[in-house]
């Protein structure tokens, strides 16, 4: 995980996973929407994953 997409992923976090599809995508998003710590711990645990 790249240092821009770490930033991304705190500053906006349903940006860091828009590659990962559709479900962490939505997901991060509805979690985003809840609070914002909740989203951001999302975002990396999806950019963390392996493929």
């Amino acid at each position: 995980m790249g240092l821009f997409r770490v930033i991304i992923a705190i500053v906006f976090p349903p940006l860091a996973v828009i590659d990962k599809g559709c479900g962490p995508l939505l997901l991060t998003f509805l979690l985003t929407l809840i609070g914002w710590v909740p989203g951001v711990i999302a975002a990396i645990l999806f950019c963390t994953q392996d493929d």
